[in-house]
């Protein structure tokens, strides 16, 4: 897999906030929600084009991830935490469900 680095700036379609990308940023840090555009991160391949649910968070090798599901495909990935993540949302999806 080569990661293909796109420098984008994006609105959230989810809540709206405004992202200033750094070619590595693919979710919204006010409410870690993404859209499902790559096949391979980056490419910008996919055909789904449809939102991403964060879903939970996994810890793999000292690394935090947050784990999204695309709600029409139901595809899934994992994406690194960003020091611009919301802390209280990752706290919010870390949680199992009552």
């Amino acid at each position: 897999m080569t990661f293909i680095r796109n420098i984008e700036n994006f609105e959230c379609a989810k809540c709206g906030f405004f992202v200033a990308g750094n070619g590595f940023t693919n979710h919204c840090p006010e409410c870690l929600w993404s859209k499902h555009v790559d096949v391979e991160p980056g490419d910008r391949l996919a055909t789904c084009q449809t939102l991403m649910e964060p879903i939970g968070i996994e810890i793999d090798g000292g690394e935090t991830y947050i784990l999204q599901k695309c709600i029409k495909c139901k595809h899934t990935r994992r994406n690194k935490v960003s020091k611009d993540d919301s802390y209280d949302r990752i706290i919010s999806i870390s949680k199992p469900a009552n």
